[in-house]
């Protein structure tokens, strides 16, 4: 099958791999011409960049203040569809998007070069990738509310919870080893040839690149947001511990070895919370937070 890239975005040859688009004038003009050279002061946005950090900071504001003391730990009740899809974007918008950043300025560069307004192609390509992940949440909540309706007994946390949340940690830690974990990663990690083999124009285009650099980042983290509702998906905790993992797969040079060693961890994390699940920390057991607001309202623990 020939590889078609299309006539606005072209591979700059001779000097190492790069890219150049198309300007108005119907020359090209070179956006970058190495991998490494993704966030040099050629390839950063400052109004993007600024733009990006701002929608990180305040979604981040707004899971704390949203989700203080929400977390009941594994099976954490997810409330009706509107309020989760609502916190669901939020949570990806501060969880994922600072691992889309190298992504997100070669987009608007490229943007910048071509005929598109800048400021809307960006906000149509973060869209789309949001767009993407809410899809998976949306399967997720439609799963959690299957596995509710049919209430098998076994998920409760004093019969065989701890296993069942240890084996999904586990399940996170081993995919972390698989060969689609490894090309997803790859193609999170490789912004320039993902503008080079998958541009489209206009607004519409814009979008679709959105979504298929999302499907390619749901793909290197979906056992990772699985390990999230095993432990407990409005824990503030797990949210920070994830998010930086992901960008580390991402962004760090040393991403790939990382994703490898990681799947160590997790997997010894998975056996440890099936084992000893209330010496684990930050893992909130179900029930306690209920049980200790009964004591708190107890008259007689008061007197006591």
């Amino acid at each position: 099958m020939r590889l078609t890239i299309p006539r606005s975005v072209r591979p700059v040859c001779g000097c190492g791999e790069g890219v150049a688009v198309m300007t108005p004038n119907g020359r090209y003009s070179r956006v970058v011409s190495s991998q490494s050279t993704m966030m040099s002061r050629r390839v950063v946005q400052p109004r993007a960049a600024a733009a990006l950090v701002g929608v990180t900071l305040a979604a981040w504001v707004l899971v704390v203040v949203r989700m203080r003391g929400m977390n009941a730990g594994p099976g954490t009740d997810l409330g009706s569809l509107g309020w989760y899809l609502g916190i669901w974007v939020t949570m990806m918008a501060a969880m994922m998007l600072p691992s889309a950043i190298p992504m997100v300025m070669l987009f608007a560069k490229v943007s910048e070069q071509s005929e598109r307004r800048l400021a809307a192609a960006t906000a149509l390509f973060v869209t789309g990738y949001l767009i993407a992940w809410t899809a998976y949440g949306l399967v997720a909540f439609g799963l959690f509310r299957l596995v509710r309706a049919v209430d098998p007994g076994f998920l409760a946390w004093d019969r065989a919870g701890p296993e069942i949340t240890g084996a999904a940690i586990m399940l996170a830690g081993t995919y972390q080893l698989t060969p689609l974990k490894s090309v997803c990663l790859r193609h999170c990690r490789t912004p320039l040839s993902f503008v080079m083999h998958h541009w489209h124009g206009g607004a519409l285009g814009a979008v679709r690149m959105g979504v298929e650099h999302g499907g390619w980042c749901i793909g290197c983290c979906w056992a990772l947001m699985l390990l999230l509702f095993a432990v407990g998906v409005m824990s503030i905790t797990w949210m920070v511990v994830i998010a930086a993992i992901v960008l580390a797969e991402k962004v760090l040079p040393i991403g790939e070895q990382f994703s490898r060693a990681l799947a160590v961890v997790l997997i010894g994390l998975g056996v440890w919370v099936a084992l000893a699940p209330g010496s684990v920390p930050g893992l909130t057991r179900p029930g306690a937070k209920m049980e200790m607001d009964s004591m708190l309202g107890s008259p007689s623990w008061v007197i006591a």
